[in-house]
């Protein structure tokens, strides 16, 4: 028989999720910080200091307020506005009573009560603008929904999707958002244009609210995976994430919650004690969400990697899980095809489309640092002190001696890491990964419990300044 794993003993404050506290744990979390903080620092002055033009905007959307990279948008203080006070309102009350309450509340009542914060995070910085901040994004012609307006038949659509990606196909071809997607995105804003849901108002508050449900799946990942007290803590940072700015109707954050739901699903799938027809039917719904993700990002076949890691948190390999939830998720990928779109097709007519733009033009010397900044912008540092401290939990992995939730949170947010630098190097995200990385976010944000207990709350609040700041200094263009 194998021998047991040897576990090291809870943390002496009562939280079975936190290693020791130790002065090495307290170091890591620092060099994490201060070498992100150097790291954004970096990104945003270099390029002025020393006139290094790193074409953040395409030549058509130039404008004269001053462009901060490695963001989109450009520097545009506005110190007050509609959303400010809710915003405060709930970032502060979050982080002095919602972690409190979030030790004790109901379970059901947690799920709800994570939700309606994140949802409200989300609307209360996109107001700081405005009915605009909630309007402006996706009536925007190189959006989904002006062209999903304009779609009449679906089936047409499918057949003629791939011949419309390239510039070569001018004046037909897709505007960008539409062309470096597959069609799945542009089906969902076409179905919201059916029912009615067409306007920009209206599609971008379905959009938020679909979003907002983000943290909610993670919760449910967490507690199937790894028990009730790891996901009790981290309820309120995957709430109040500075993210949360990105996740107002930027169609990506759907995409993230596909993928979240399709994530949790997996994990009550290889849970310990999933069985028969719960074990075949949460593997099925899996297999499901992640396919039709794959078929609204082209980066997300990436994200098959923490589906792994979730197979491997729950010891799930000698289990059903992995063939059905792949010949679930191989359901939509070909049916699709079937109707006339093949990803494997499409997308090196989308590759030639992407190094045949400005891609071609932005350096690689500075993106692919300047991505990494971006990300922590909208990460806020507490998960960079995380990633520190994840970092020196490597070795105690490999050696099985650490407390199951710790574990967990290794494994998945390593695998995102991990995900997220692939992204990275394949150079397929230069600039506005902002955006672009949203579905990534809450899985990295899970390394806020590696942090030695006395960072948590202060490291909560900077969460909060950040997405703030973020908000009111700065036009982020979604």
């Amino acid at each position: 028989m194998p021998s047991p794993a040897v576990t090291r003993p809870a943390d002496p404050s009562g939280d079975p999720t936190a290693a020791p506290s130790t002065a090495g744990s307290h170091r890591a979390a620092t060099v994490g910080v201060v070498v992100v903080s150097l790291l954004v620092v970096a990104a945003f002055t270099v390029p002025h200091l020393v006139g290094w033009e790193v074409h953040t905007r395409a030549p058509r959307s130039q404008v004269e307020e001053l462009v901060i990279p490695p963001l989109h948008g450009w520097f545009a203080p506005q110190w007050f506005g509609p959303g400010t006070l809710p915003a405060i309102a709930l970032g502060l009350g979050g982080w002095w009573w919602g972690v409190r309450w979030a030790r004790v509340a109901p379970w059901r009542g947690l799920l709800l009560a994570t939700y309606l914060l994140a949802l409200g995070w989300c609307l209360a910085l996109a107001l700081v603008d405005g009915p605009s901040g909630l309007s402006r994004v996706l009536g925007h012609p190189v959006e989904y929904l002006p062209t999903a307006r304009s779609i009449d038949d679906v089936g047409l659509l499918l057949a003629e999707y791939v011949d419309r990606i390239s510039y070569d196909a001018s004046p037909r071809n897709w505007p960008t958002h539409v062309a470096g997607h597959p069609p799945l995105m542009l089906l969902f804003f076409v179905g919201l244009v059916q029912v009615g849901l067409g306007g920009d108002l209206a599609a971008g508050v379905v959009v938020t609210v679909v979003g907002a449900s983000m943290p909610v799946a993670v919760l449910v990942t967490l507690r199937a995976l790894a028990g009730h007290d790891l996901a009790r803590r981290l309820a309120v940072p995957l709430a109040l994430s500075p993210v949360a700015v990105f996740v107002a109707v930027s169609a990506d954050a759907v995409i993230g919650a596909v993928v979240a739901w399709g994530l949790a699903c997996l994990a009550l799938a290889s849970r310990p004690g999933a069985e028969g027809r719960r074990r075949w039917g949460w593997s099925v719904a899996a297999g499901l969400l992640l396919g039709c993700s794959v078929l609204m990002s082209y980066g997300m076949p990436l994200m098959g990697l923490v589906a792994l890691s979730v197979i491997t948190a729950g010891r799930a390999w000698r289990t059903p899980v992995f063939p059905v939830s792949v010949a679930a998720a191989l359901v939509p990928v070909l049916g699709l095809a079937v109707a006339g779109f093949a990803w494997w097709e499409a997308y090196p007519v989308l590759h030639e489309r992407y190094w045949d733009g400005i891609a071609s033009i932005r350096p690689a010397s500075y993106w692919l640092w300047g991505n990494l900044a971006a990300l922590a912008v909208i990460t806020g540092p507490a998960v960079w002190g995380g990633l520190g401290v994840l970092a020196t939990r490597v070795r105690p992995l490999a050696q099985r001696a650490l407390p199951e939730p710790e574990r967990v949170v290794l494994l998945l947010a390593g695998a995102m890491l991990l995900v997220v630098l692939a992204a990275d190097a394949s150079r397929m995200s230069k600039s506005e990964v902002e955006r672009i990385w949203v579905p990534f976010v809450p899985w990295l944000t899970l390394s806020v419990a590696l942090l030695p207990p006395r960072w948590r709350s202060p490291a909560l609040l900077a969460q909060v300044v950040t997405a703030l700041a973020v908000q009111h200094l700065a036009y982020t263009t979604w």
